[in-house]
This record gives structure tokens, sequence and C-alpha cells, in this order.
């Protein structure tokens, strides 16, 4: 296994005819857009949703809630079903499960079908998830083509964030709050039918079944620490509502970590993949930077809506220049990559980041839409544009023939938890501040900006030139 960050090994045969590559980019693209989208598009519609079906408070929480506990708890699980079973056949079946649930869901008629549709939905998009990424490095030889293949893909993830209060208002302004569920469901037939026609299927020789054990521990430790960390900004870190669920999660965590080194003889996460520097290091940069990344549309939209009184259109609108600057800097990483290489250009993103966050944190109620939201957010999202797809890179080329699946599942579950725990713990921030809202945002801003710093800092623990042949990307050979 090579530490090396400019690919996997050389010579890996790519699965898919050179004609074909582009047409597997767009629909492994479409996908990772919509499971993105839905974690933030349905937020807008709960008013709509608790007038039609009388949600109540705690049912407003789950309708949210549903969908991230399932999808961060399944993340692993479907990653190494990628690698065990068939990146076509997770992807596939993925895709069936989200699009009937949305499906179940946009008809929903009581609280408890729209709550189980929403987890079936998160359910299904922990297998998608992680296998687009696969897909990707495992159609794409090591070089530019692949770069500009991850860029496009980190774009158009991180595009899914912004549009998803967008789409969410239209949607319900103009149609009605199921359509925020329904629309996936023509998309997403469209996507079982492109993957039907473009996927070939390439498994791993001599694949085992699936480690239960480890499935069991990881999903129950991973769903159990979500849950925890989605309790603390209502109950404190202290409650038993918190504490206990946060505790149960470490503890089965504990025992994965351990059924994994000593029992399995298949083991879900192999821990072998976390002595790679690569890998290792990608997931402590994608940890820094998911707990800032994850807050910013949060409490931006806020801002926006409770201190200047946008309404959640307006706010969604408000969102298009980051959008815009997410899409330049991604499309600008490839060739900033083979120039500079993966540590520098992750080091400046993370900067920028950093000095966008901390311009943010002097926000006030007269700071106004340009010099408060348009051009530091501009600077967030710019530079975390230029950190996405080096990170995957960085995990990817670290990663043995057959368990992508699993560094694609871990790497998503560390950008999942560390952006849940960042936002519980800067909430719980914001919340502990005196006065008007604003007030408990800017030093949010400000430990964002120190969590993006940390970020920066952490891209030492990549492996650098002397590594072993150099980290820039090179042609396939």
């Amino acid at each position: 296994m090579t530490n090396n960050v400019e690919g996997p090994p050389a010579g890996r045969v790519p699965v898919h005819p050179p004609g074909a590559v582009w047409p597997v980019i767009a629909l492994v693209c479409l996908a990772q857009f919509m499971m993105v989208l839905d974690a933030a598009i349905v937020n807008v519609a709960l008013p709509a949703m608790e007038s039609d079906l009388g949600l109540g408070t705690a049912g407003l929480q789950w309708a949210v809630n549903a969908y991230l506990l399932t999808f961060a708890g399944f993340l692993l699980v479907g990653g190494r079903m990628a690698d065990l079973w068939g990146r076509r056949r997770t992807f596939i079946a993925g895709l069936v499960v989200f699009t009937i649930a949305s499906l179940v869901g946009g008809f929903a008629t009581t609280p408890g079908t729209l709550i189980a549709a929403r987890a079936a939905q998160g359910l299904g998009a922990a297998a998608v998830s992680p296998a687009t990424l696969t897909i990707l490095t495992t159609a794409i030889p090591a070089g530019p083509a692949r770069a500009r293949a991850i860029a496009t893909w980190g774009a158009v993830g991180a595009i899914g964030g912004t549009a998803g209060s967008l789409a969410g208002g239209l949607l319900t302004d103009y149609l009605s709050w199921r359509w925020t569920l329904l629309i996936n469901v023509p998309i997403g037939a469209v996507a079982i039918l492109a993957a039907l026609w473009l996927l070939t299927e390439r498994r791993a020789p001599g694949s085992r079944g699936l480690d239960l054990a480890g499935a069991v521990a990881v999903t129950l430790g991973l769903s159990a620490l979500e849950l925890g960390l989605l309790q603390t900004p209502q109950h404190g870190w202290g409650s038993a509502r918190a504490l206990v669920p946060l505790v149960l999660g470490m503890a089965a965590l504990a025992v994965f970590v351990l059924v994994q080194a000593r029992f399995a003889r298949a083991p879900l996460l192999p821990l072998r993949i976390l002595r790679s520097r690569s890998v290792s290091g990608a997931l402590l940069v994608q940890f820094f930077l998911g707990a800032a990344g994850f807050a910013v549309w949060y409490f931006l939209s806020l801002h926006m809506q409770q201190v200047l009184g946008y309404s959640a259109l307006q706010a969604g609108l408000a969102f298009l220049p980051h959008t815009v600057a997410v899409i330049i800097a991604s499309k600008a990483t490839p060739r900033l990559v083979e120039r500079f290489g993966l540590r520098p250009l992750l080091v400046a993103g993370a900067l920028i980041s950093a000095a966008g966050f901390a311009w943010q944190a002097t926000i006030t109620p007269d700071s106004g839409l340009l010099a408060g939201i348009v051009l530091p957010g501009v600077l967030i999202t710019g530079g975390l544009g230029l950190t996405s797809a080096p990170i995957a890179m960085a995990a990817t080329a670290g990663a043995r023939r057959g368990e992508e699946g699993a560094v694609s599942g871990v790497l998503n579950s560390s950008r999942q938890v560390g952006g849940s725990l960042g936002l519980a713990a800067l909430t719980t921030l914001a919340a502990s501040q005196a006065g008007a809202p604003a007030s408990g945002y800017a030093p949010a801003f400000a430990a964002c900006a120190g969590l993006v710093a940390a970020g920066a800092l952490s891209v030492l623990a990549l492996p650098g030139p002397s590594a072993g042949g150099g980290e820039r990307a090179e042609p396939a050979r």
C-alpha cells in the first residue's frame, strides 16, 4: 500500500471504457446532489408540514433528524457494501430505496409515515453516497482526469447544501411542501435507468460476507452519537437526553474497534486503512473543516431570517454568491493541484476560509447584505471549495483495491460526525451569549475560524513530497 497522495497504484484498470466515463461522472454527481440536497431542502418546508400533518415540536425535529440519523449511522456499512457486494448493485439499491421513500413521504398523511419515510431516505443515501466516490475512483485512472472528476463531484455536493434552502422555498411557496420530497421521484427514476445502462461491475476478488457484528456496533454507535449531538442544542450537554446516547454511542464505537481488531474475519473497516497517512490525515482535515462548514449555512440562514427579516426564499437567493464561489473554486482545483500539489492547496483553502470566518465574526444587525453576508461568505465557501476535492483525492490515494468503499464511507462519516459535533457545540456557544441573536452568531463564527485554522494545521499529517514519490497529481501511466 502506498502513502503517496497522487493516486492509487499505477496500473489499476478503469472499469468503464473511455467514452462512457463522463456520462458516469454526470450520473454519480446527480446522485450525490440528491443526497446532499435532501439534508437541507425539508428545513424550509417544516412550518407547512406542521400545519398540514400536525407534527408538533417533537415531530418537526424528527422530520429532520430521522434522515440525519440513518444517513450517519449506515455510512460505513454502505461503503463496505459497495466493496463486498458491488458498487453498481449497492448504488442502484440505494437509489431505489431513496426514491420509493421519497414517494411515500410525499404522500404521507400521518406524522409517523413521514418520519419513517425520512429514515428510509437516509438509509438509501448511506448506500448511495459512498458508492458515488468509489465509482469515480475506479472508473478513471489516477491523473488530471480523475482530479477534474473529483472536483466536479465535490462542487456538486457543496452546491446541494446551498440549493436545498432555495429549492425548498420555491417548491413550498409555489407548489406544496410535498414536492420537497416528490421532486426526488422523477430524478431518482432517471438515475436508476441510467445506472442500469451505464454502470459496469468489477467486484473485489475473494470478497467475503459483511461483518454483521461490526455493522451492528458501528451503526448503533454512530446513530447514538448523532442522536446525542442533535439533543444538545435543546436540552444541554449535561442532560440525560444528550449524555446517555453520547456515552452509549462512544461505548458502541469502542466495541466496534475491538471487533475489527480482534474478531472480524472480514472487517467492515480494515484498521490497516487508518495506518495510511493519506487516509488518516484526510480524515482529520475533513473532521475540522466539516465542523465549521455545516455551521455556516445554519447560522447565516438564522441571521438573515431572524435578524434581517428575510423570507426563506430571500435567504435562499442570498446564498447564490456562495454557490458561485464553490463552483469557481472547485473547477479551478484540478489545475491548482497539478501546479502546487495537494498540501499547499489544502492549507491555502483552509486559511482563506478562516479569514472569511474571522470577517463573518464581525457581523452585526447593521452589517448589511454585501459586507455582512456576501463578501465574507464568498471567502468561506470559496476556501472550502478549494479543499473538498483534495481531501477526497488524498483519502482515496491511500486505499487498496477493494477497499475504496470503506475509505469513502469513513471519509463521509468523518464529515458527518464532525459537522454534527461542530454544529452542536457552536449552537450551545451561540445560545449562551446574552442579548440579540446576532451577538451569539459572532462568537460562533469566530470559533469556526479556529476550527478551520486547526484543519489547516492538520494538513501536516498528510504525506509530503519526501514520503515517497511526491504529492502532485500525475497522469496515469
